[in-house]
């Protein structure tokens, strides 16, 4: 499946049943540098809409919220260390969760590529 895209600007892509979640490059470049990610524990179950990461740059912090209902099954520690990564390939290394999902349907509610290029205008 191709990557899909929220109005909020996380990008989420899939493969089996789980979802690499992460912020896109319009998202990151809005931001500025990017100096540290919190990210949630493995194990923790979002509802699509929740936060569940908090991002902060030299601007500014925010929120990043759950493009699906699911379980957490990986963060990336590597932000932790490197949260320059999020704006140096905010759709590669630069990912923050990996999420099982629990209802595969919501990815019908999102955005595709062209759609968010719109969006974004």
């Amino acid at each position: 499946m191709s990557t899909r895209y929220t109005e909020d600007h996380e990008w989420i892509t899939v493969e089996g049943e789980v979802a690499t979640v992460g912020i896109t490059a319009y998202a990151a470049e809005q931001l500025g540098d990017v100096v540290f990610v919190e990210l949630p524990e493995t194990g923790k179950t979002v509802s699509k809409g929740d936060e569940f990461a908090v991002v902060e740059s030299v601007k500014a912090a925010s929120d990043v919220y759950a493009p699906v209902d699911g379980e957490i099954v990986d963060a990336n520690a590597d932000l932790e260390g490197e949260p320059a990564k999020v704006n140096e390939d905010p759709a590669g290394a630069g990912w923050f969760v990996k999420i099982k999902l629990s209802d595969p349907s919501q990815l019908e509610g999102l955005m595709d590529e062209a759609a968010y290029s719109d969006h974004i205008g």
